[in-house]
């Protein structure tokens, strides 16, 4: 299915493309967008990321941002793709496979409650971060 600018399920992208098609900042996991009322969400399995994000079936559990300490439901992009449902953002996911390749999953949905999981933060402390189940809709 296309989307934007006809980018499809599987596409790769490099960044400037990323941040010219959805109108966001050029680095971070999650890219909230007001003037495309989008948020592009990007899990990067290339670097040792303290982030544990996976897929489980048809369903992608993506951790929430902040890298140290416990993680806040209502921190920033965290309130922003918890409250997806009803304040009509549009998210996007990405994943990075190789460095600098961003490979278009399509646009998804909150499948589930998000929940708290817990992770080492970058400072090798385990801590609570939340967790989203999402499910791509496209």
């Amino acid at each position: 299915m296309a989307l934007l600018n006809g980018l499809q399920r599987g596409d790769v992208i490099d960044n400037k493309s990323l941040v010219d098609m959805f109108q966001v900042s050029p680095q971070g996991g999650m890219r909230r967008s007001i003037k495309t009322n989008s948020l592009v969400i990007i899990s990067d399995h290339t670097r040792g990321s303290v982030y544990e994000d996976r897929w489980m079936g048809d369903i992608f559990h993506y951790t929430g941002m902040g890298l140290t300490g416990d993680q806040s439901l209502y921190y920033r992009q965290n309130k922003t793709l918890a409250q997806s449902a009803s304040n009509g953002v549009k998210v996007y996911l990405f994943e990075v496979f190789k460095p600098k390749k961003y490979t278009f999953q399509g646009r998804v949905e909150l499948v589930g409650r998000p929940y708290k999981d817990r992770q080492p933060d970058t400072e090798g402390q385990m801590r609570n971060v939340w967790v989203f189940p999402l499910k791509i809709v496209d």
